[in-house]
């Protein structure tokens, strides 16, 4: 039996389109799924299931109509709690934010709205994303999917982890040095840390503001490029973004990298590095 909430963003997509499944019978795959590990896994801050519940019925429509607004449409997410909501508190895992609810949604929010996309809610974060672990938080750690006796990594473990424990299809983070890139790899999930001024900062708590870049977090290479064709490109609300033409990210995937060459810093060698680790790169 296919349980929906296990799909990736390409297959959920191809379904949507088939007429086979609607996005309010993913949702509320999803949602079940939430409520079941959710104890254990602690990767949200703030639940909006009455919002991504309307937002599922209004897809619902565009798609009976062979009308879905992009490839994103009636998928749900979760956000990193450091983007503005409109009407959503925003918290950045601090008791000063607890009861900060924005004005104005950020500019990826808007971004993702008129894409169609269903925000399940905010992601667990160290507070003011000043961590790498998830555990520096004011509402509590989040724990490893995989194991929870282990960190998810940070500062956007939250994300990481509710992607890998698929309680959504995809999330978005923050990487500042290395907040998107850790956690995705101890949580075994598909991230990016993009070029600064890829995607608008506008309207995101910031760390350090000629560092911080916005990233998506998914299950796999495949649906980054795709919500990566969304968030990405110029916003006059931020003098830093692009102002060039940008590709459609998926015309890159499945392309052969053979006698492509990686580099490895030898730095990366250092004293406590795991033997697996250590023997899968000289592998």
């Amino acid at each position: 039996m296919l349980v929906f909430y296990k799909l990736t963003i390409q297959e959920a997509l191809q379904k949507l389109k088939a007429g086979e499944i609607t996005p309010s019978e993913l949702l509320e795959s999803v949602i079940g799924r939430v409520e079941k590990v959710e104890p254990k896994i602690n990767s949200y801050i703030t639940k909006t299931f009455d919002i991504a519940r309307t937002q599922a019925k209004e897809s619902d429509k565009r798609f009976a109509e062979g009308k879905p607004l992009s490839d994103l449409d009636g998928i749900p997410m979760v956000l990193k709690d450091v983007f503005c909501t409109k009407g959503v508190k925003t918290t950045a895992a601090s008791k000063i934010l607890e009861d900060f609810i924005p004005a104005y949604d950020a500019t990826v929010v808007q971004k993702l709205s008129n894409a169609g996309v269903i925000m399940l809610g905010k992601a667990n974060t160290d507070e003011f994303t000043m961590g790498s672990s998830t555990e520096n938080s004011a509402f509590g750690p989040t724990h490893n999917p995989w194991d929870t006796s282990r960190v998810p990594g940070g500062s956007s473990g939250g994300s990481a982890a509710a992607v890998a424990a698929d309680e959504c299809l995809f999330a978005l983070g923050t990487d500042t040095g290395g907040s998107i890139r850790q956690p995705s790899s101890f949580c075994s999930v598909s991230g990016l840390k993009v070029t600064y001024g890829l995607v608008s900062r506008n309207g995101v708590v910031s760390y350090a503001s000629s560092f911080d870049t916005i990233g998506p977090i998914a299950k796999s290479a495949a649906d980054v490029a795709i919500i990566l064709n969304v968030i990405a490109g110029n916003d006059p609300l931020d003098s830093t973004t692009v102002k060039e033409k940008l590709p459609d990210y998926t015309t890159f995937l499945g392309k052969d990298i053979k006698d492509k060459r990686i580099g490895i810093p030898k730095e990366f060698y250092g004293a406590g590095l795991n033997p697996e680790v250590d023997k899968i790169l000289k592998d």
